[in-house]
């Protein structure tokens, strides 16, 4: 893998400057009485700066993997021979979504987004945007149609997840008991 140059370093920490500062700013005032003005003056950078890094300013709370998509897809098309679809997703759920529940300001965050309906309805749509890719994935690999109903299901059961589980005291203990019923139905 090449190491990214001096622009690229750059582009990255502003970026990570930037949502630094907001989710400081959010935590510390509540993410209604932060402007984007307060959030790019506490970055150091202009705001025509900050729209070039972050769409809004609900994007500069989530980190929107660029690759996420991508790497959903791989977790369906490059899974290890005799495992199943669901299997590789809990992997894949496991690896992507419990460290960020990990993380030591994770709570904070959390009171945050469920504190605050527009974060709430924009974290949820990060996700569950990747639906039909995912959909078309799985129905691809299962020999179905691509608007296959259960291949639809199993795709928005998934990408829910986050939701689903965010908050809750034990995330991996949930996450499992999500793939148990994906994997075995309701009992």
């Amino acid at each position: 893998m090449e190491t990214p140059g001096r622009r690229e370093r750059k582009k990255a920490a502003t970026r990570q400057a930037l949502a630094d500062a907001a989710l400081n700013l959010f935590l510390e005032r509540g993410y209604d009485q932060v402007s984007i003005r307060d959030i790019a003056e506490a970055a150091d950078v202009s705001t025509t700066t900050l729209f070039k890094h972050f769409s809004g300013k609900e994007a500069l709370v989530f980190d929107e993997a660029q690759d996420r998509e991508a790497n959903l897809i791989a977790a369906v098309r490059q899974r290890r021979d005799g495992q199943t679809v669901v299997e590789a997703l809990r992997e894949y759920v496991l690896a992507t979504w419990l460290p960020i529940t990990e993380h030591p300001q994770y709570p904070e965050f959390t009171a945050l987004v469920t504190g605050t309906p527009a974060l709430q309805e924009y974290g949820e749509r990060l996700w569950t945007r990747h639906a039909a890719a995912l959909s078309a994935a799985i129905a691809e690999d299962a020999g179905v149609d691509a608007d296959d109903i259960a291949c639809r299901a199993l795709a928005r059961f998934v990408l829910d997840i986050p939701a689903l589980t965010r908050g809750r005291p034990d995330p991996r203990t949930d996450v499992e008991k999500i793939f148990d019923l994906l994997e075995r139905g309701w009992r």
